[in-house]
């Protein structure tokens, strides 16, 4: 078959007609393109059409200088390729891409692969430069004597031009894209001689080899596959380095026409280009007849690996995968804006490999969607987050939806629960007692429970007003009321049992003697803010006592179970993070900025709000059916907005963080109350007991097995004590005697002044703690004087 025209370049056959005046235009003009190159290279000395154009040797000097001082401006751009995202162990997340290509090198391309495009598109291509003059002749007397059009570019000239037409299409020049391939007019001319020049220099710095790999890389095969290894895995579900005779000459065939060629719309044309392929081989020596005979009688064989567009919405973990890709964007190494950051995880290759478990994502989807399942009926639900300690690592997240992308922004999808917010209930409560610790209270130390002194819609509550919260972070005007759950009687009660009861009357006199300010910088301290639903990120806590106390502001489970986890990691801040490590498409690692860890509070401290916060899961405590399967240590902590919309648990053993929340996450605001979710039937109000605990309960048992079982550190006899100073009888005194005396003994005195009939104005009428109280060293004491 050698001398015949190339089968790459031929075009379905005219009706032959006679010549008119547009074919004689037409001859003419390919007359005319093919001088111009000649006279740019310098190949009319090969006597080539010389009668013809009746140029003389001036002319031939004139137009080698001209093409030699065309510039050189063909740089091989990194070529678009999908990046993956990768689990922890090593299992694909997503793939990322603009472009679904994988860039190899030439070891993985099969000699097989190489040959067969060789032999369909160039088969003079290691004989000849970047001009095949041979092809050009063929190709000349071809187009001038038969009703045919046939080209002459080599596989040289061929990436050339796909590589100028793509480089433009990136920059988004339009105009270039087109000129790229121009095939008339003297665009077509100055675009030939360009990439001729281009083709010239890169035929100077470019092995063979390294030419076409850098070809096959490169071209499009159809199906939304570039590149031969892309290619290779989606049609045959094989990489390329195992391709066979018929395969390769498959995918060698559907290059120059890959709609026409296309082994999946247009099998029999697919087969037919293949063959033509296959005796191409045989013929120049690069097969036997015998294997060429046993290639062409086989089948197309197709084991097609589908794909769309590899990015989250066809993930397995659709929700994390936007997680990583929102994180990914607000990385500055790899690009100055969101737009190129974003850019390069399409087409940079990249390779992330995240902090993400599949283990653990399994134990807590299963776990969240069995208690709550999807689409259910009372129209409930829920998320869930876990995060390693000491590292910020989030290892899992789960919600009982299914996911969407609305429009045409990737990012308009369903709303990723574990990132957005809602009321956190009395999960704020360990914001409080970090402070309480931060300011020297002990963990056995006590706060006065106030007695009742109204009711609201039928329930008895203490109304909390501005001499209670005064200042910036106060109550303000009106009345705050607040009631618990249960009877509480009034008096001293141990931080411990309160937060185990979960009292809330207990904790609004505690923040008042904190400070609500002090408690808020508490929640900045552990990562946690406000979810600003105005401008759509995170701004402070609201500093009013509902948001500090009991949790009316919103927050996200991703900054809750990091929060739990600061104080598990004896008080080590660590920002989450979806993201271990990247590398780019070469190998080399990305320089991403170290993760944010810092020590937050002394271990010390952490260690006693641990320490208090065992008690909720004890038998006293409101998740006490949550306390984790043999004897594991846990602390934690429920929450319950009024009207039971957001219910919680939040809570951590030494080596993981788990936060689930249960609720309402659209726009139903009815209260859930006498509904069935799941397998469960809710009578009253949900709360954090009912639901979230269980699942927290589930999982974290699940993560766990098998693990060692660690303790929690025990904080001094100091931090759980104090120096047990005994608080002495202030009443009827003057705050400045009494201020006198609590500084002599080493305690701090704040004063709230509020009306009392039992002393004179300007006198001592109670104290918090109360008299004969034991408390430590650099506490606290409230002196309530009257006015």
């Amino acid at each position: 078959m050698r001398g015949k025209p190339s089968a790459a370049a031929i075009r379905p056959a005219a009706k032959k007609k006679r010549r008119s005046s547009s074919t004689t235009s037409n001859v003419l003009s390919l007359l005319g393109a093919f001088v111009a190159t000649s006279v740019a290279l310098g190949l009319l000395l090969a006597g080539v059409l010389l009668p013809v154009t009746g140029m003389g040797g001036a002319g031939v000097k004139s137009g080698v200088k001209m093409f030699n001082n065309i510039p050189s401006e063909f740089a091989e751009n990194a070529l678009s390729q999908q990046s993956k995202i990768l689990a922890k162990d090593g299992s694909v997340i997503a793939t990322p891409y603009d472009e679904n290509r994988i860039v190899v090198a030439s070891s993985a391309i099969p000699k097989v692969m190489k040959d067969a495009q060789v032999a369909i598109e160039d088969e003079r291509f290691y004989q000849h430069g970047a001009l095949d003059k041979r092809g050009i002749a063929r190709a000349i007397a071809s187009n001038l004597f038969s009703s045919s059009t046939q080209g002459a570019s080599t596989l040289t000239q061929q990436y050339v031009k796909v590589a100028a037409q793509r480089q433009a299409l990136e920059s988004g020049d339009k105009e270039a894209a087109k000129e790229a391939v121009a095939q008339s007019g003297a665009k077509a001319y100055i675009r030939k001689l360009k990439q001729l020049k281009y083709a010239v220099d890169l035929e100077k710095t470019h092995t063979k080899d390294q030419i076409l790999t850098s070809y096959l890389n490169l071209v499009y095969f159809g199906q939304l596959q570039y590149g031969v290894e892309a290619a290779s895995r989606h049609y045959f579900g094989h990489p390329a380095k195992d391709l066979t005779i018929a395969e390769a000459a498959t995918l060698a065939g559907v290059v120059n026409l890959p709609d026409a060629t296309n082994p999946v719309k247009n099998p029999e044309a697919a087969v037919k280009r293949r063959n033509i392929g296959i005796q191409k081989m045989i013929d120049q020596g690069f097969i036997t007849e015998a294997q060429g005979r046993k290639a062409i009688n086989s089948p197309l064989n197709l084991k097609l690996e589908e794909n769309s567009s590899g990015g989250c919405a066809t993930s397995k973990y659709p929700y994390y995968c936007d997680y990583v890709t929102q994180w990914i964007a607000q990385q500055p190494a790899l690009g100055k804006t969101r737009k190129e950051r974003l850019g390069k995880l399409r087409t940079g290759g990249l390779v992330i490999r995240t902090s993400l478990d599949p283990k653990k994502m399994a134990a807590l989807d299963s776990n969240l969607k069995k208690r709550v399942p999807v689409e259910n009926a009372a129209d409930v639900q829920a998320a869930g987050v876990i995060i390693e300690p000491g590292t910020g690592y989030v290892e899992a997240m789960a919600q009982n939806t299914k996911y969407s992308v609305a429009g045409t922004d990737s990012f308009n999808t369903s709303v990723n629960y574990p990132r957005s917010g809602f009321p956190i209930g009395s999960t704020a409560k360990i914001f409080a007692i970090v402070e309480a610790m931060h300011q020297g209270r002990a963990v056995d130390s006590t706060v006065n429970v106030p007695r009742m002194n109204s009711t609201k819609e039928g329930r008895p509550v203490y109304n909390f007003t501005s001499q209670n919260f005064p200042g910036k972070c106060g109550q303000g005007r009106g009345v705050w009321s607040v009631g618990n759950d249960h009877q509480v009687p009034a008096g001293p009660m141990s931080l411990s049992k309160a937060t185990a009861e979960s009292v809330n009357t207990a904790f609004g006199v505690l923040v008042a003697q904190l400070g609500p300010c002090n408690v808020r910088d508490a929640y900045k301290r552990l990562g946690v803010y406000a979810s600003d639903f105005k401008s759509g990120g995170w701004s402070e806590i609201n500093p009013d006592p509902s948001s500090i106390v009991l949790g009316s502001g919103s927050s996200s489970p991703v900054m809750m179970a990091n929060a739990f986890a600061t104080v598990a990691a004896d008080g080590k801040y660590c920002a989450p993070r979806p993201v271990v490590s990247i590398k780019q498409a070469n190998g080399r690692p990305v320089k991403l900025a170290p993760n944010a860890c810092k020590q937050v509070m002394p271990a010390e401290e952490a260690r006693g709000v641990a320490k208090i916060f065992k008690s909720v899961l004890g038998p006293d405590g409101t998740a006490k059916s949550a306390a984790l399967a043999e004897g594991r240590q846990a602390f934690g902590k429920t929450g319950t907005v009024d009207g039971s919309l957001h219910t919680w648990f939040v809570g951590s053993t030494p080596q993981y963080s788990t936060a689930i929340w249960v609720g309402r996450g659209g726009e139903n605001t009815n209260p859930i109350k006498n509904v069935t979710i799941g397998p469960k039937h809710v009578g009253n109000f949900l709360y954090g007991g009912d639901i979230a605990a269980p699942v927290w309960k589930e999982t974290m048992d699940a993560i766990s097995k098998g693990l060692p079982k660690k303790a929690f550190p025990e904080p001094g006899s100091g931090v759980i004590k104090g120096d047990q100073i005994t608080v002495p009888q202030l009443k009827g005194r003057s705050e400045a005697d009494a201020k006198a005396e609590l500084a002599r003994l080493k305690l701090q005195a704040t004063v709230v002044k509020q009306d009392s009939g039992e002393v004179s104005s300007g006198q001592v009428w109670k104290s918090d703690p109360a008299a004969g109280q034991k408390i430590g060293e650099g506490k606290k004491v409230t002196l309530y004087i009257k006015p």
